[in-house]
């Protein structure tokens, strides 16, 4: 049975509000990232149209990004960090109210929801590690981006659910991971993914 990334979205925050837990609407997640992104790159004092260069995408679309009016994919939030010179797990910064410092429950934890159905949770406690890891979900047909990305980040991660499909620069062949395989990617590592199955993905990632 195939489900639409709406309904995945969906059936996900009926299960949250089930389980009687308090967290960001998406729409109130997507305007953190646009004040963030908005934020820091008037502090690197760059325009929109030096920004939007920089990423090779249009002012418009930037613009949009900026007034959480439009979604950026993986790969969009990656060229951004590099272009302003921010690991990518800065868009994960706001901080949320915890119990216990080195713990962080569901309620605590920030989530940035990408286009292209791509949803990641950071489940660290705190981001002053040596460590970050994410806790992401791919709807089906979700994808990274149509370019590959690097990321300054020395990556790996976990397949929990689902498959996988990692094209790395450098490899002639795609590869798909499943359940219980893992992978490691270098820094700046230029790869892309996606879930090209019927079913959601679920893999726990890390980034130093």
């Amino acid at each position: 049975m195939a489900f639409s990334i709406a309904g995945v979205k969906l059936i996900l925050y009926f299960f949250m509000k089930f389980l009687d837990i308090n967290f960001m609407t998406p729409t109130e997640e997507l305007a953190a990232l646009a004040t963030l992104i908005h934020d820091l790159r008037k502090h690197k004092k760059l325009t929109l149209a030096q920004l939007a260069q920089k990423i090779e995408r249009s002012v418009g679309f930037l613009s949009q990004v900026e007034r959480g009016l439009s979604q950026p994919t993986v790969a969009d939030l990656t060229a951004i960090s590099h272009a302003l010179d921010v690991p990518t797990t800065y868009f994960y910064s706001l901080p949320k109210p915890k119990a216990v410092d080195w713990v962080t429950r569901p309620d605590e934890r920030r989530t940035v929801y990408y286009a292209n159905g791509i949803t990641d949770i950071l489940v660290s406690p705190s981001m002053n590690g040596a460590f970050s890891m994410l806790d992401s979900l791919l709807a089906p047909g979700a994808n990274s981006g149509e370019h590959t990305m690097s990321d300054r980040a020395e990556q790996a991660g976990f397949v929990l659910e689902g498959e996988l499909t990692l094209w790395v620069e450098g490899e002639t062949e795609a590869v798909t991971l499943g359940p219980g395989d893992s992978f490691h990617l270098a820094s700046f590592a230029h790869c892309r993914y996606a879930n090209l199955t019927d079913l959601p993905t679920r893999v726990l990632w890390v980034y130093n």
